[in-house]
């Protein structure tokens, strides 16, 4: 009876394992980075540079300023990152195992990222909304502030005020964005770390650095342009006739496109490579970390 116990709690531990992993790490990660992704959100609203609203920031709100949103910001990672890590782990298992434990090539690690991506938007799609509209909230005129206590306190108004569906206001947009982003960071760091161990030789520190920085990049460099968009659709609010200004995410694209060129949709783009590359190194390390720790208990 015992053994069969143990059995069944052995079968169970590795199927949960990967997604228990991912959430600790990115919430680690969100930890170190949400000050930057507080300066990087102000950016994209057209705040000014990142020195100016750095300094804007402590002067008129206080540090504190910089860690507003870390109750949804963490409940994003515990949604978000561990459905996506958890996902591309069992997907890349078992196209390991159809493989015949071959390496996969890297087409195969893209498409493991784009459907791990999908997965972790559409689950973390409600805390992501809380996110944006609360580090917005302080950027509005007093009288159009939400006001929002904390990430729960954000999802309970916007359900009580807005519906079921408006939790996933803007999930479109961000769900792409979250394709693309896991496409580059998911599949590259996984053929990086084949590539540093393999053919050059490198530590597993060093081998896990070095992939974590192409990962950061490679995340930085395909998500940019659908996270601006993203962030105008979740912020935007109706002017006094109850119009929106935009439609959708492709009229979004389309007015931003004809307004400011192919350019506007890097805008922030130092800011927020600061801030994705050092998120996803952060997620990576701390994976490695949390990896190394399991395996010394013997989990």
């Amino acid at each position: 009876m015992a053994d069969d116990k143990k059995s069944k709690s052995a079968g169970v531990w590795p199927t949960v394992k990967p997604f228990v992993n991912g959430g600790a790490s990115g919430m680690l990660a969100t930890c170190v980075i949400q000050p930057i992704d507080m300066v990087k959100v102000r950016i994209q609203l057209g705040q000014g540079s990142a020195a100016h609203v750095t300094r804007t920031m402590l002067k008129e709100e206080g540090l504190g300023a910089f860690y507003k949103g870390l109750s949804a910001g963490l409940l994003r990672q515990a949604t978000y990152t561990t459905a996506r890590l958890g996902s591309f782990k069992i997907l890349t298992n078992k196209a390991i195992e159809a493989n015949e434990g071959k390496p996969l090539p890297l087409y195969q690690k893209a498409l493991c990222g784009l459907t791990a991506g999908a997965i972790g938007a559409s689950v973390g799609s409600p805390a992501d909304l809380a996110l944006i509209r609360m580090q917005a909230d302080a950027t509005l005129p007093a009288a159009q502030r939400r006001n929002y206590k904390n990430a729960f306190h954000a999802l309970y108004r916007i359900l009580a005020d807005e519906g079921v569906l408006a939790l996933w206001k803007g999930a479109g947009p961000t769900v792409v964005r979250a394709m693309a982003l896991n496409m580059g960071m998911l599949a590259s760091y996984d053929q990086s770390v084949e590539f540093f161990k393999d053919n050059l030789g490198f530590g597993e520190a060093s081998t896990v650095l070095a992939a974590s920085m192409v990962s950061g990049f490679f995340a930085s460099a395909c998500s940019l342009p659908f996270d601006y968009v993203k962030t105008q659709i979740q912020k935007m609010q109706p002017d006094a006739e109850g119009k929106f200004p935009y439609s959708g995410s492709l009229d979004c694209s389309m007015k931003t496109l004809k307004a400011g060129g192919p350019f506007k949709f890097y805008t922030g783009f130092p800011v927020y490579c600061v801030r994705i590359a050092p998120h996803v190194m952060m997620t990576w390390i701390f994976l490695n970390q949390i990896q190394k720790v399991e395996k010394s208990y013997g989990l």
